[in-house]
């Protein structure tokens, strides 16, 4: 979240048979091979590795953008020397990060009732764990935070590039359909049986990417152009959570419910989110249980239960430390005024703030991104309804409550980055209408441009 301004007011293995007496599994229970298959997926392939290069190479332009903005941005006009590339990435809530980590939520007994609090405990603990742990082998603060997102953001997109091979166009997305490879296929684990010949204009054929690694590498590169993608290479939450929620959301794709479970309380340390795309994997399991129709499916129920526990954990936290339970939403209350109010209300208040002149322009065009932000989630919301795939429906129907029943829109467009539906059905848009992929890079990229400037030259962004 973005401090915003006081208001006014590869090679292929046959699919694993299910486990019992004579199979290789050695009768182990369904929610164990989950663990096992994992480092079955480890190796990459080819398409893996055009991933992990398109990934580099827009880490590299972000690092490049950072020194730029040093040199022409200082904070001083007139300055002969430009600062630190790094303290370019030194912006916004890294500081609460870097404080938790540092001295913990409550240094020599501060708190909620301490004059000019930072009100930190409105930030989940994952990523300062993380940070702190980095720290003892990195020892600049900063650059501890970028390896943890420079890593993470690795993984993530290697995760969703493998969720886009599961849907593509004109194939089942069912819940609970579960691909299967053969030795034609590309990719591990998924199929990559050819689409339909595809052809746009009059008669002339589309690009010859109508296949699992043209729609994966497309949802990447949707992901990486994306207008916030700046976020995803500073020390802040996003990489992270990606980290551990999308391939929490291939374990169950997979039917790996203890995996899933596993790293999706994981990703609840990170981020509040983590409880919404919880309900997502929930909805996930009881519809593959009811079709089903079997007891046994109902068993790994608990493991969907899971990430319920980093939340009440660090409630209880705060309580012991506060006596209120709610001390979380207390200080998002506090600190970025996320007290309840009806979605139009949000609505008007944030056209206000972006139209009606009562902020300065930098704060009004970021709040017209807010505006933006949140019509494409309500439209993803509504495509996801039409296709019927209930448990992202679910998901993002919980973000765009929580994010749209504040005082007014506030980090609408960084929350993006974690609707990975939006970029796989970007992709699979993109492959049936070429045309899409070259107006979503000429129009997206130079507004990533735009917010990592604004960004790394220490404004509010996204």
């Amino acid at each position: 979240m973005t401090v915003a301004p006081p208001p006014q007011r590869t090679a292929t293995r046959p699919a694993p048979a299910p486990a019992g007496r004579g199979t290789s599994t050695g009768g182990r229970k369904p929610h164990l091979r989950g663990l096992s298959r994992l480092r079955l997926r480890l190796p990459l392939n080819g398409d893996d590795r055009d991933v992990l290069w398109l990934y580099l190479l827009t880490r590299v332009g972000l690092w490049v953008t950072s020194y730029s903005v040093a040199w022409i941005f200082p904070s001083d006009g007139e300055a002969k020397s430009a600062p630190s590339a790094l303290s370019r990435w030194e912006q916004w809530d890294w500081t609460h990060f870097l404080h938790i980590a540092q001295s913990g939520y409550f240094p020599d007994g501060a708190g909620p009732s301490t004059p000019d609090w930072d009100n930190r405990e409105a930030f989940f603990p994952g990523f300062p764990v993380a940070l702190r742990a980095v720290h003892v082998i990195v020892p600049n603060w900063t650059l501890a935070g970028l390896l943890i997102s420079f890593v993470a953001g690795a993984v993530a997109v290697l995760a969703l590039a493998r969720i886009a091979r599961l849907h593509l166009p004109g194939e089942s997305t069912a819940p609970g359909s579960v691909r299967r490879s053969g030795r034609g296929a590309g990719v591990r684990g998924e199929s990559s049986a050819p689409l339909p010949a595809q052809r746009s204009g009059r008669g002339a054929p589309a690009h010859d990417e109508s296949t699992a690694p043209g729609m994966a590498q497309r949802s990447v590169l949707f992901l990486l152009l994306s207008p916030c993608a700046v976020f995803l290479a500073a020390g802040y939450t996003e990489a992270l959570f990606l980290a551990l929620a999308l391939p929490a959301w291939l374990a169950a794709q997979r039917h790996q419910w203890l995996l899933a479970g596993v790293l999706t309380a994981l990703a609840t340390t990170v981020r509040i989110s983590g409880l919404f795309f919880a309900a997502a994997i929930g909805v996930h399991f009881l519809i593959t249980a009811w079709k089903a129709r079997t007891a046994r499916a109902w068993r790994p129920l608990p493991w969907t239960l899971l990430p319920a526990l980093p939340a009440f954990l660090y409630s209880a936290y705060l309580h012991a430390h506060t006596g209120d339970w709610m001390a979380w939403q207390h200080a998002q209350e506090r600190g970025w005024y996320r007290e309840f109010h009806a979605p139009w209300e949000a609505w008007r208040t944030t056209w206000q703030a972006a139209f009606e002149g009562a902020y300065s322009t930098g704060y009004a065009y970021m709040w017209q991104a807010e505006l933006l932000a949140m019509v494409v989630g309500l439209v993803l919301l509504g495509v996801l309804i039409g296709l019927r795939r209930w448990p992202e429906a679910v998901y993002m129907g919980l973000s765009l409550w929580a994010l749209g029943t504040s005082y007014w829109f506030t980090s609408v467009p960084r929350a993006t980055l974690l609707w990975w539906p939006l970029w796989t059905l970007l992709a699979a848009w993109s492959l049936r209408r070429p045309r899409i992929k070259t107006a979503y890079v000429a129009v997206a990229a130079p507004l990533m441009v735009v917010f990592a400037v604004s960004f790394l030259s220490g404004r509010w962004t996204g």
